[in-house]
């Protein structure tokens, strides 16, 4: 499933780089022809009274804070997300019913001894079952090995929940931070309008600001988007991790029961 929105935001990538390329290869206009453009298209329709649509207005900020960095920090988004859904769905898949679970598998355990909870674990879904399963393998070197098992066990589930994480908090990190560095790239082109006209004067200057404004912008939003995707899965492996320890202090019970029968 990783694979595969990895694949999915790899083509998204390819198509979104191939369209800017091309557009450059057709002698796209230049960055500030485009800006008016869109402005202009902006303009009519608060001249019409009417709502200037969400695509449009954020076209015109991403064209006005400069392609090259926008096109980075929306490519943090895109590989953030990609991550973060693949994540949520991952751990979706890996909740179980855990104290269904245990009662099929002492059911399992009266009728037809470990072989039958071993089936009972192979056809549960989840980590909470290959820690059940796994414990179940070495039933018949005691209680003790069991319990061993499942701690070590519960502790690469644990780091197969959080496969992933640091990739997403990578991309928080580094989407702000590349507005910032737009931000001060927007303010040295507002330095060097100001040194080629010899004047400061609010025209001269607001270009570079608003590119910078633009950029900061844009990384705060995408770091924010992320970040609340990043602290839902991390409330969500929690979750199971709790849930895990608490159905395998309980199974370790079954199993104590199993062997003093």
């Amino acid at each position: 499933m990783k694979k595969f929105f990895m694949f999915l935001a790899v083509a998204g990538l390819m198509t979104f780089t191939a369209n800017i390329a091309s557009a450059q290869d057709e002698g796209a206009a230049p960055a500030a022809q485009q800006v008016e453009e869109a402005e202009e298209v902006v303009d009519l329709f608060a001249g019409s009274g009417e709502e200037v649509p969400l695509h449009q207005a954020l076209k015109t900020k991403f064209i006005e804070g400069g392609a090259g960095f926008m096109s980075l920090i929306i490519i943090c988004l895109i590989l953030g997300m990609a991550l973060a859904i693949e994540r949520i769905l991952y751990l979706a898949f890996s909740k179980t019913n855990t104290t269904k679970l245990l009662e099929n598998v002492e059911a399992a355990l009266a009728k037809g001894g470990i072989e039958e909870a071993k089936k009972v674990c192979r056809e549960t879904r989840g980590p909470v079952a290959s820690i059940f399963y796994q414990g179940l393998l070495r039933a018949d070197q005691g209680v003790d090995v069991v319990e061993k098992t499942i701690v070590s066990y519960g502790g690469v589930q644990m780091s197969l929940m959080e496969n992933g994480l640091s990739w997403i908090g990578l991309f928080i990190s580094i989407a702000p931070s590349l507005g910032f560095l737009g931000t001060v790239i927007g303010m040295i082109q507002a330095f060097d309008a100001i040194q080629a006209a010899g004047d400061i004067s609010p025209n001269v200057v607001a270009g570079g600001m608003k590119v910078a404004l633009i950029t900061t912008v844009g990384g705060l939003i995408v770091a924010m988007i992320l970040q609340i995707f990043y602290n839902y899965i991390i409330a969500k492996i929690d979750a199971l991790s709790i849930d895990m320890e608490d159905s395998s202090i309980r199974f370790v019970d079954t199993m104590v029961k199993y062997n003093n029968k």
